[in-house]
Parts: structure tokens; C-alpha cells; sequence
């Protein structure tokens, strides 16, 4: 590396790559437009439904493409990775735009944002997959970890203004005024898409006929899969961690997620500006706690800090269940952010740490369907709620955590706590 080099700061040195300082705008102007739409949406739903479960539902719809992860890992191999993710960004675009003018015709209903997030949710999640893959592409490994530290980072500080910036633009301007800047960011987004480098798609080889390469690729593939799934199975490190990912999903995102519409309407009686600020609490604890991570090296020990800050942050949201203010709850949201983003780091540095190099591709796709837990915990909290109500919800939500978190650590205890520091 040249001496001048030396001088620049680690969190800023991946912006010495050109594809990188395409990447980072548009990575931030997505989750910004990702954010406003969905406190936008989820504000709409909530007033014209006023149903918990439909709200849920609605949530639920977004987070469709986790199962389909793989699949587009598959297709950025075919396609190329910044092509696929421009095809994504210009779907976005044209999804949002639809839902522009059907707000500004007077034509926009409940039914058509349920209509719009089937196509939203198949592909809306795989964002981020093609994200990593492109910062493993493009960036040097030296750079790596700054360029993943500096994403992270940024997604959590467009979560703070992208909610604040949703929920006041809806309630002074209305919704079919704030999704022409969700447009314009979308489109910004695209734009800048294309000016990002990639590595090619795969190629067939010469003298290999298409449909035999295609039928060797789907082969060779599903092989892949399943020994990719054999040796999470074989690896109890790997087995726990992953099943913490799942258990964190199915009970504790959707609180200070997809129920926030509901919780800011319904228990704190305040408008779209409250539900901003309780999503923005949580995305700024969550952003605080990203910085400290990088700026402190993260733990020795991240298997270890990944439970103790799960079971810390399933604390903090049965006392955010207890809350009976708007204050109260956005202290509350603002400390489970700090230590969620502590334990989800420490997660994903521990799958990387234990995981073989022949199958880290392999076992972060399959990381990525733990997420499917979110849509199904979302789902189960808006009928419990409509069954035994709020507070005894999130309770019986944040014990189930705690009491899994605990029979995760003792059953795997060899590999989370007990072996020595790696």
C-alpha cells in the first residue's frame, strides 16, 4: 500500500475503490426510500384498516423473497451482481411511482398497498445479499472489513432520517407528496447503480451446449446446497448461532419493527410524527452501537457477547412493553437498538469465524432464511394481540426469547462458552 495511503482512516479507505463510491450512495439513498415507505405504508394501512392483524400482514408481505434468497444468489452468478441489483432498484422505481399516482388520482386503497407489496417483498429483501456480494467483489481484502463496517453504519443512520423523514412529510404533505421523494430517491438509486463495477456472469464453457451447462449448473447447485446444509448441520457452533438468528427474528424484530404502527396508534395515541420517532430511536441506539463496534474492535469473545446482548435486549423490550409513555418507549427502543446492533455483529463475526472458507457463500444464504422468522413472528404477535392483548403479547414474545436464548447457550455450551478465545 503507498505510504500516503497509511494516513487515511480504516472506516474511510474503502472509498479509495470507484465502485464503491458509486455503491455507498445508492446503498443509502435505497435504505432512506426503504425506510420512509414502509413508516408511510404502515401508517396508511394502520388508520384505513385499523386492524393489528392486517397490519401485520402487511409487514409480513415484505419480507416474502427470504425464502427465495438462494435463488438470487444463484441469478447474480448468471446475470452479474450489479446487473441484478439495477433490474431490483428499477422495480422498486416503478412500484413506488404506481402507488404515486394512484395516491394523487384518489384511487389508492388498503388493498392496492397489499397488491404492491407481493412484488415489493419478493425482491426487497435480497437487497442486501447483493450488496455484500458486491462489496466482495469489488472491495480488497484488506478493505473488507472497513467497507462491511461503513455499510452497516450507513443503513442504520438512513433508518434514523428515512422514519423521521416518512412520517413528517405524510402527516404535513400527504402520502402521494412524500412518495414523490421516495420516487425521486429510488430513481437517484438506479442511476447510481449502473455506475458500480462488476464481476461478469458466469460464462458456459466452449463447446459446452447450453442446455447440458444448465442442467450440470442446476445439479451441481442443488449439491451445493445440501452440503452446504450438512456442514451447518455437523458444525454446532454454526447450528446455535443460527438458531439464535431465527429465534431473534420470530420474537424480538417484530416489536420494534412491524408492530410500531400499532403500538404508536393504539397504546401511545399519537400520529404518524410519534411512530417516526419510536422507529428513529430504535435505528439510532442502533447506529450508536454500530459505530462502537467499529471504533472499539468489537468483543474478544462474540460468541458470548452475541448471548448475553440478545438476552440484554430481550430485557429492555419487555420493559418497552411495560412503558406507558411515548418517552418512556423511545429511551427504551433507543437501549435495545445499542445492544441489538452489538448482538447481530457479534452474530455475524462468529458465523465467519467458525464457518469453513469452501462453504461461507453457502451458509450466508442459509443465515439469510433465518429472517423468515420475522414474518411469521409478526403474524403470531397481531393475532395474540387481537386475543390477549398488548402487554401480555410482548411479554409472552420477550419470555419465549429469554427462555430459547438460555436452552441455546446450555445446550451448545461446549462451543459458546466454553472453548477458549479464538
Amino acid at each position: 500500500m503507498p505510504a500516503e495511503d497509511n494516513d487515511v482512516p480504516v472506516i474511510l479507505a474503502p472509498f479509495r475503490v470507484r465502485s464503491f463510491r458509486f455503491q455507498w450512495p445508492a446503498d443509502l439513498l435505497t435504505s432512506l426510500a426503504f425506510e420512509m415507505e414502509t413508516v408511510v405504508l404502515s401508517w396508511y394501512v394502520m388508520v384505513e384498516t385499523g386492524s393489528v392483524l392486517l397490519l401485520t400482514t402487511f409487514a409480513s408481505l415484505l419480507f416474502l423473497g427470504t425464502l427465495a434468497a438462494p435463488m438470487f444468489g444463484v441469478l447474480s452468478d448468471r446475470l452479474g451482481a450489479r446487473n441484478l441489483l439495477a433490474m431490483m432498484r428499477a422495480i422498486y422505481t416503478a412500484l413506488a411511482a404506481l402507488l404515486m399516482l394512484l395516491a394523487f388520482s384518489g384511487r389508492l386503497s388498503p388493498l392496492w398497498a397489499f397488491v404492491v407489496a407481493v412484488p415489493a417483498g419478493i425482491v426487497r429483501p435480497n437487497d442486501q445479499v447483493l450488496r455484500n456480494i458486491l462489496v466482495g467483489e469489488t472491495m480488497p481484502a484488506a478493505q473488507l472489513m472497513g467497507a462491511l463496517g461503513l455499510s452497516r453504519a450507513t443503513m442504520d443512520s438512513a433508518r434514523v432520517v428515512g422514519s423521521l423523514a416518512g412520517a413528517a412529510l405524510f402527516a404535513a404533505l400527504g402520502l402521494g407528496s412524500a412518495y414523490v421523494l421516495v420516487v425521486v430517491l429510488y430513481a437517484a438509486c438506479f442511476a447510481l447503480t449502473l455506475g458500480m463495477s462488476q464481476r461478469g456472469p458466469v460464462s458456459v464453457p466452449v463447446g459446452e451446449e447450453p442446455a447440458a451447462a444448465d442442467a450440470a449448473a442446476g445439479v451441481s447447485g442443488l449439491r451445493d446446497l445440501i452440503d452446504g446444509l450438512l456442514h451447518v448441520w455437523r458444525t454446532p457452533a454454526l447450528v446455535s448461532a443460527l438458531w439464535l438468528a431465527f429465534l431473534i427474528n420470530l420474537t424480538a424484530y417484530p416489536i420494534s419493527g412491524g408492530l410500531l404502527a400499532y403500538i404508536a396508534r393504539a397504546v401511545y395515541h399519537t400520529d404518524a410524527t410519534g411512530l417516526g420517532r419510536l422507529a428513529a430511536s430504535f435505528s439510532l441506539g442502533a447506529l450508536v452501537g454500530s459505530v462502537a463496534f467499529v471504533l472499539t474492535g468489537g468483543p474478544r469473545r462474540p460468541e458470548r457477547a452475541m448471548l448475553v446482548h440478545a438476552t440484554l435486549w430481550y430485557l429492555l423490550l419487555l420493559g418497552f412493553g411495560f412503558a406507558g409513555t411515548l418517552g418512556g418507549g423511545m429511551v427504551a427502543l433507543f437501549l435495545a437498538g445499542v445492544v441489538q446492533s452489538v448482538a447481530m455483529i457479534s452474530l455475524a463475526a462468529w458465523l465467519l469465524m467458525v464457518v469453513d472458507d469452501r462453504f461461507r457463500g453457502r451458509v450466508m444464504g442459509v443465515r439469510m432464511l433465518a429472517v423468515y422468522g420475522l414474518p411469521l413472528g409478526l403474524m403470531a404477535a397481531g393475532a395474540l394481540i387481537d386475543r390477549i392483548g398488548y402487554t401480555p403479547t410482548i411479554a409472552a414474545l420477550t419470555v419465549t426469547g429469554l427462555v430459547f436464548t438460555g436452552l441455546i447457550a446450555l445446550r451448545w455450551r461446549a462451543s459458546l462458552w466454553s472453548t477458549p478465545g479464538l
